[in-house]
Parts: C-alpha cells; sequence; structure tokens
C-alpha cells in the first residue's frame, strides 16, 4: 500500500476513536482480536491509516448488525470465508433472515431486533 492510498499510518488512537465514534479500548481489543494491526512509531506508539479507519468503521456497522467479534473476523479475513464485500453483505443477508433484525436502507438495524421492550 502506498502514501495516496491511506496505507500510511499518521492517526493516534484517539483521533481514530474519535472519527470512528469507538471507544479507544474497544479499538485496543479490536487489535488484539486480531481485527486490524496498525503500525507502530519507534516508541510504539499506534499509527492508524485511512484503510484502518475505514476497517473500523466496517467493523463499527457489522456490530451494529449483530454479529460478534469471530463473526466479524470471518467477514474481514482476505480470501477466507469472508472474502470480498458481496460476500460479506451475503452474510449479513442471511444472519439478518435467521435472527429476525430489521434494518434500513443503509443497513442500520430498526427498532429492538429482539423484541424487547425499551426501558
Amino acid at each position: 500500500m502506498n502514501q495516496e492510498d491511506g496505507g500510511r499510518g499518521v492517526f493516534a488512537i484517539s483521533v481514530a476513536a474519535d472519527l470512528t465514534s469507538l471507544a479507544i479500548q474497544n479499538i485496543r481489543v479490536y487489535e488484539r482480536r486480531g481485527l486490524l494491526a496498525p503500525a507502530r512509531s519507534e516508541g510504539g506508539t499506534r499509527l492508524y491509516s485511512r484503510a484502518d479507519i475505514e476497517t473500523l468503521h466496517r467493523i463499527r456497522d457489522l456490530l451494529a448488525e449483530g454479529l460478534n467479534l469471530a463473526g466479524i473476523a470471518r467477514v474481514l479475513e482476505p480470501g477466507g470465508r469472508g472474502g470480498p464485500p458481496a460476500r460479506a453483505s451475503a452474510c449479513l443477508a442471511h444472519f439478518r433472515a435467521l435472527s429476525g433484525v430489521k434494518t434500513d436502507r443503509r443497513g442500520i438495524v430498526c427498532g429492538n431486533p429482539r423484541g424487547r421492550r425499551s426501558p
């Protein structure tokens, strides 16, 4: 990946958290689980690229769809069962059909997917 296509790590974890609306601790968990691997500075500071930010957005969206981290790992897995985005969409459609989760046209979960009353 070259600098023009978002492969160079430039964002600190706090900026990545702000850009993705994720908690810093959750981003660290996603790294420990192997969902992303940000670059590191010589001092060991995580440096997130634009591609890493896109991956974090995807993780956030998949969590909103109801997938757990193991399922997300399979969707993000290159060349594996997750495969290309079309495969990921098919997996999500199948999951929604099985779980009864309803989504709007953007794929965002609508209502209460488990049929529970809100407090």
